[in-house]
């Protein structure tokens, strides 16, 4: 409530009788302590409504100084939250306008900072493709130097599994040939705007694995992989449901899973709950490719397992920041 609506909800005093000085004193003392409880309840109001926002993006829409007075925020610069941005981006290997986010560990990033891609599932997009405390972890673990400074970097993929099923419509291509142009458009990157890195969840997850092949193929492979929960599908018939490819040799073409040899020169870490419906193709690929980290534990698919892994993530990625010569 502003002051005006607050004033215009106030008994006003009698033009019949005139007031004296102690009485016109006690209405402006009621006057102000009535103000300062609605200020009171505001703020307490605009806590929880904040706090319920900054759970959910790890982002608190309070100032750090107004943080520290609500009490939900220390002056520990450990305990202080990154940033992000977002962007909107033509694509012209998509034909479309799509939302560039970034995902940074503080709010004045070094010039040149590297960036690993982070790829939503299906029916996500790039506003949503990072886990639950992602940002938070990010920013904490740059500042006390557990990890190197780098950051995310997420773009809007539709619902293709990261490859061109319209023509036109290439969400690969836009990953090997824009991102790097607009990262390094932004003082991201180093000179070439090149991710050291990509992370996916789901559908992102297998993208992260094709993005990463293609990537080998060009001999500019990233320093590492991580991928979360990846949609590895054992059989065509579970994938022609969801008509994404026109047939099982488009799918064999592209699927992680037929391909594992091509990626072992990657480091790759890769994390699934025991309760997820792609934990058998998660397992095989574990048998098959061994890689540096294989998290399996208890959860569903879904954000409350990925939540939990979200500081094993950016410690092995932090592993693989490039070195400043």
């Amino acid at each position: 409530m502003n002051e005006e609506n607050g004033d215009r909800g106030e008994a006003q005093p009698s033009d019949a009788e005139p007031q004296s000085a102690g009485e016109a004193a006690v209405r402006d003392a009621r006057r102000w302590l009535s103000r300062r409880s609605v200020l009171i309840a505001g703020a307490s109001g605009l806590a929880v409504s904040g706090l319920a926002v900054g759970t959910a993006t790890g982002q608190l829409p309070f100032s750090p100084a107004l943080q520290r007075a609500l009490g939900v925020a220390s002056s520990n610069p450990t305990t202080q939250l990154g940033s992000t941005r977002v962007e909107r981006v033509y694509s012209q290997a998509r034909g479309r306008m799509v939302d560039l986010v970034f995902i940074l560990p503080s709010k004045t990033p070094p010039k040149g900072l590297p960036m690993s891609l982070m790829l939503h599932g299906l029916h996500g997009n790039a506003r949503s493709a990072a886990p639950t405390g992602t940002l938070k972890q990010l920013s904490s673990d740059v500042a006390r130097k557990a990890v190197p400074a780098f950051g995310f970097v997420a773009v809007d993929g539709g619902d293709n599994y990261w490859h061109e099923v319209h023509p036109g419509d290439d969400p690969m291509a836009m990953l090997l040939e824009e991102v790097p142009q607009w990262l390094r458009a932004r003082g991201f990157g180093g000179d070439t705007g090149q991710p050291f890195a990509c992370t996916g969840v789901s559908m992102g997850g297998f993208g992260a694995l094709v993005y990463t092949r293609r990537r080998v193929e060009r001999r500019q492979p990233p320093a590492a992989v991580a991928t979360l929960a990846p949609a590895l599908i054992l059989s065509w018939p579970e994938m022609a449901k969801r008509h994404i490819f026109t047939g099982l040799n488009d799918w064999t073409a592209l699927d992680p899973l037929k391909h594992i040899d091509e990626t072992k020169s990657v480091a790759n870490a890769i994390y699934c709950g025991t309760e997820d419906p792609f934990i058998t193709g998660v397992r095989r690929y574990i048998d098959a490719a061994h890689p540096a980290v294989a998290h399996t534990a208890h959860g569903k698919h879904g954000d409350p397992f990925n939540r939990t892994v979200v500081p094993s993530v950016i410690s092995f990625l932090g592993k693989h920041v490039p070195r400043k010569d």
